[in-house]
């Protein structure tokens, strides 16, 4: 991998990690369009430490506060039935599907799971999860002509059961294609969160399993045409436009309707079912090489 390929694939990582677009299927096609080798499950692994580390100083002061009470139920010193408490409890109970399924599907993920038609199907139906449940959102939000506003849930009203759903939710982005935040937020809209909620929670739930999983896929960083160095390079970019991307994304969507990226999504479902029907793009391009 060259310095330039890690360039741009560090800032497609930065750019796509918290939107509802998946990073990894943006990965897998900025290679595959560009004639490029697939960067790989473990590189896509490894630069998502580096917009993890974003979430963490954007939302340092909730990680304290969540630590804090949380250790501090463990020796009795903070109530069991404190809110933060709790989050670090739902943190971890949200976390383990996606573990257990990373581990048990750990070959598929790094090959049939990566196959381009896979990708443009999960593309365009979770696009249209997404959409339907931001509609059911904003007719909550705003009423209508024979219905009363409703109140959406918000974090404090988050329990064991919502939080495990959240978390089978967030393994179903081990198929790239999905996206870790377009699939969480979708299963909290339709848990009946707020958009704020419900991308909040998708940002702290995800900080345990990407870290993990990029500290478990540091083995294989430098095999193949991908080593340490462009690797450490694309983690670094990932971060500094991840940071930027948090801060405009938690703006947008107090106000904005999701409904753009599930245009998006849908659209380039389409043009790639087109382009691989077509011959023009392999559905295995670049894998042999990677």
């Amino acid at each position: 991998m060259s310095w330039l390929e890690s360039f741009i694939l560090g800032l497609v990582q930065g750019l796509t990690e918290f939107l509802p677009i998946s990073s990894s299927a943006h990965l897998r096609l900025t290679a595959a369009f560009a004639g490029w080798h697939d960067p790989g499950a473990a590189f896509t692994a490894i630069t998502q430490i580096g917009t993890e580390a974003a979430v963490l100083i954007y939302f340092r002061k909730d990680i304290a506060r969540i630590l804090s009470a949380w250790f501090g139920s463990l020796f009795g010193k903070v109530p069991r039935s404190d809110h933060d408490a709790q989050m670090g409890w739902l943190v971890i109970v949200g976390s383990i599907p996606i573990g257990v399924l990373g581990v048990t599907f750990k070959d598929q993920i790094e090959g049939p799971f990566r196959d381009l038609r896979l990708i443009a199907t999960t593309l365009i139906v979770m696009g249209i999860v997404l959409g339907i449940a931001d509609r059911l959102a904003a007719r909550d939000e705003t009423g209508g002509k024979h219905r009363a506003v409703r109140e959406r849930k918000s974090l404090k009203e988050l329990g064991v059961r919502d939080g495990l759903i959240y978390g089978l939710c967030q393994a179903m982005a081990l198929i790239p294609g999905v996206s870790r935040s377009g699939a969480t937020i979708s299963g909290g809209l339709l848990m009946g969160y707020t958009r704020e909620a419900a991308a909040r929670y998708s940002f702290l739930l995800a900080i345990p399993a990407v870290l993990a999983s990029g500290v478990f896929e540091l083995k294989d960083a430098g095999e193949g045409h991908v080593s340490w160095g462009p690797t450490i390079f694309a983690t670094i970019i990932a971060f500094v436009v991840g940071y930027a991307v948090i801060a405009w994304f938690m703006k947008f969507i107090t106000t904005k309707s999701f409904m753009p990226f599930v245009y998006y999504r849908v659209l380039l479902g389409i043009v790639l079912f087109v382009l691989v029907g077509m011959g023009a793009l392999s559905p295995h391009a670049g894998e042999s090489a990677g």
